[in-house]
């Protein structure tokens, strides 16, 4: 790994991120919330596997870039309409982390690997991807699941959590259980698993 690029991607990633118009409170500070989520991404992927390659940092730092810039509001309401939102979000966050990439000096071998981990491509077969997924399921689940909660019923949230569980490993989902819900999320985590 070239330490030196490693860091320019990294701080292009989070200079893009900055410019979120979103904040979130964090220990008393309102922070850009795409900068932050990056960072939560990052922690997991790091925790979920030490070792993880270079490609697989880059993406978890860019994974979201600019999330922004594409609001599910532009989409039509329901799953047709989430899933085309879903879909080109995708496709943006990798065009717009590979443009960073080059812009730095990475090789487009470096290049595609991120993007094909942004992309999700092979999911349970290339263990990176794996972790990715992992990853941002474990980011639902400690950060945003409570906030779901409160938008909407049991049987929506229910299956929410189905539909996460689904995508994760048997390692993300052990460190999903050692994670801290209230008692109405832990116990639709209970019923969703069960």
């Amino acid at each position: 790994m070239d330490k030196k690029l490693f860091t320019q991607a990294i701080d292009a990633f989070d200079f893009a991120n900055s410019k979120d118009p979103n904040f979130i409170e964090i220990n008393g500070f309102e922070k850009p919330y795409e900068l932050i989520y990056a960072n939560w991404l990052y922690e997991w992927v790091m925790k979920l596997n030490p070792n993880a390659s270079e490609e697989l940092q880059l993406a978890a730092k860019c994974q979201h870039i600019k999330r922004w810039e594409i609001p599910r509001s532009k989409y039509p309401e329901g799953l047709k309409g989430y899933t085309k939102w879903k879909k080109e979000l995708a496709e943006y966050h990798a065009e717009e982390a590979s443009k960073i990439l080059k812009e730095v000096g990475y090789k487009e071998a470096v290049i595609e690997r991120v993007r094909s981990i942004n992309l999700k491509k092979n999911l349970k077969a290339d263990t990176d991807v794996q972790t990715m997924e992992d990853a941002l399921c474990l980011v639902t689940l400690q950060y945003q699941i409570e906030g779901f909660s409160l938008k909407h019923d049991d049987e929506k949230m229910i299956g929410i959590i189905q539909k996460t569980w689904a995508k994760m490993s048997d390692r993300a989902k052990e460190e999903a259980l050692k994670l801290t819900y209230s008692e109405r999320v832990l116990s639709l985590i209970k019923k969703a698993i069960a």
